[in-house]
């Protein structure tokens, strides 16, 4: 599951168990992401409330499908399989086209993504990719031009923080060796009107 020990569910001391009632999943499933945090729980804390607030709230304006799409292209810039995996699901729950799902999925692949997308929304991804890879070439030009092609400041906002908050999960993961072994694929917190309820389903 990972190279550090993790503390599951059942071995949960009752203030761990209280934030896993916060997070699981059906049968008492925590996500091997989450449960990297158990030995040192505030962590989790803090990882679900900005977790939370980058791609499940109701004051983004951005679709969340959008915002999933992010996710998943700066994992796999970043290698990282398991945030692959889970949020490819989630993209892929969103948009309710298993076709279209698997071309978004091989143009991420291909690296061929102005095939997918059509509109500013391309040049919005295209931000993140270089936020993830060159992120010291960026300049108010870039900014500008994401404006000027119709997207608002608050959602350039948005497509920085769920790159940024990508690149550190990922970074966690991989740096740790978090698997998706024994994870239900796909689960995310649901209502995004209360950013305090973090149930996954």
């Amino acid at each position: 599951m990972s190279w550090i020990k993790t503390i599951d569910y059942s071995e949960a001391d009752s203030a761990l168990k209280r934030m896993y009632d916060r997070v699981k999943g059906p049968n008492d499933k925590v996500d091997n992401v989450l449960k990297i945090h158990s030995l040192r729980p505030h962590t989790l804390t803090g990882h679900m409330t900005l977790y939370k607030s980058v791609l499940h709230n109701s004051n983004n304006t951005l679709p969340k499908w959008y915002l999933e799409s992010i996710g998943v292209y700066v994992s796999y810039l970043n290698r990282c399989d398991y945030c692959v995996a889970h949020h490819f699901a989630g993209f892929a729950r969103l948009i309710n086209n298993e076709k279209r799902a698997a071309f978004f999925f091989e143009c991420v692949k291909e690296d061929t993504l102005e095939v997918f997308f059509e509109d500013h929304y391309l040049l919005g991804i295209l931000h993140a990719k270089k936020l993830t890879l060159d992120h010291t070439s960026i300049t108010k030009d870039d900014i500008e031009e994401l404006k000027y092609q119709g997207f608002s400041e608050g959602e350039i906002l948005e497509i920085n923080q769920v790159t940024c908050y990508f690149s550190y999960v990922n970074r966690m993961v991989v740096g740790l060796g978090v698997s998706t072994e024994g994870d239900v694929i796909g689960l995310s917190p649901g209502d995004s009107d209360d950013p305090k309820n973090w149930n996954h389903n």
